[in-house]
């Protein structure tokens, strides 16, 4: 029979806490810095045990957070089976929220551990993206973050002129137009009737927002180019044949989900990303669908559901779907395009699974 080690780590950026437990043996407290000697020592010390215990293997497990797989991949090279845990599908009680700590999160995790290893039961961990998937991810989600930057200084100007009862004149147009650039530049000039404090405030946001303009260029050349690569090239342009969906569409949605063939079905496509209705059903009440579930990456979410209101508009499929729907019901017009995000979803996941799996057969060929 296997031997094992099992550890379950409440891991936090300058601490982690492990629960350790040989088999169905009383797990062991130990605790170490989060830093490159930390680490090390811990791997040693598991490392160690694993050679007294006859060869044991080490099985390591820790919930996803913001400081991304950098232990995860740290711990396979050195020989453990790491595995980074999804926290939305660990259930937690009332009571273990209540009396929260750090060993408790840890023993949690080593239970979840245990009854995989032990029971066969399901680990709920998420999927690791390749190092060049997660680098490509960086330049991708900056364009996005950029644009939310964006975003919030126009919503800053706006209230600064509302605050201050400054209405634009008709003449302007639409927002965000080159005259309503003009105007608002106009505003800040001296000896206008604009207060100093309102005129100094508009002008520095302005400054603001004409860099990261400049920023968004720079990425949105940098995406381009990443689309063109050898990696990308003949996804993103199999992906953009689609009205509504733009280079920065595909790259969102390919590097966000990486590889597209782990998914089974299209039922799991809607589920990763969170645009299903989640569901209550107990005894004889039947089953009632509620809101979606919001899961899995939101930046897919957007970025769908801004592809999907240019293809109401220019797509006659897409939008007789949409209508179709909200005529069922006109006050919830967000659930029509929540299905048709769902449907778009489906649509570009066929289409990019169908090119990597030709990628990849023409790549076992060319190595055969």
């Amino acid at each position: 029979m296997d031997k094992y080690i099992m550890v379950g780590a409440d891991v936090h950026e300058k601490t982690m806490l492990l629960k350790v437990a040989e088999g169905r043996n009383k797990a062991e407290k130990r605790s170490y810095e989060n830093t490159v000697s930390g680490r090390k020592a811990m791997i040693a010390h598991l490392m160690d045990r694993a050679r007294a215990a006859g060869g044991a293997r080490v099985i390591f497990a820790y919930e996803a957070s913001c400081l991304g797989f950098g232990l995860h991949d740290l711990l396979r090279e050195n020989g453990i089976d790491a595995y980074v845990l999804a926290p939305t599908k660990i259930p937690r009680s009332v009571e273990h929220r209540r009396r929260k700590t750090d060993e408790r999160d840890a023993e949690r995790l080593l239970e979840i551990v245990r009854a995989y290893v032990l029971a066969g039961n399901e680990l709920p961990r998420v999927w690791i993206p390749d190092p060049e998937t997660r680098d490509d991810r960086e330049v991708v989600r900056a364009r996005l973050d950029a644009c939310e930057k964006l975003t919030a200084l126009k919503s800053q100007v706006q209230s600064l002129l509302k605050r201050n009862s400054i209405r634009k004149p008709p003449s302007c147009g639409k927002g965000w137009t080159k005259t309503h650039w003009t105007w608002l530049r106009g505003l800040t000039q001296r000896g206008r009737e604009t207060p100093q404090g309102v005129r100094i405030a508009l002008d520095t946001l302005l400054r603001q927002m004409e860099a990261i303009r400049a920023e968004i260029a720079y990425l949105d050349r940098e995406v381009k180019g990443l689309s063109e690569t050898r990696r990308y090239a003949e996804s993103v342009s199999a992906l953009t044949a689609e009205k509504g969906v733009a280079v920065l569409t595909a790259m969102v949605f390919l590097t966000e989900l990486g590889d597209l063939r782990r998914f089974p079905s299209r039922r799991q496509i809607g589920a990763f990303l969170g645009i299903v209705p989640s569901s209550n059903e107990s005894g004889e009440s039947g089953e009632r669908k509620g809101h979606i579930t919001h899961q899995g990456p939101w930046r897919v979410r957007r970025i769908l559901c801004q592809a999907v209101w240019a293809r109401i508009r220019t797509e006659p499929q897409t939008r007789t779907f949409y209508e179709r729907i909200a005529r069922r019901n006109p006050k919830h017009k967000k659930i029509a395009v929540v299905a048709a995000m769902r449907h778009l979803a489906i649509l570009l996941w066929h289409i990019g699974r169908d090119v990597q799996d030709r990628t990849k057969c023409l790549e076992n060929i060319a190595a055969a």
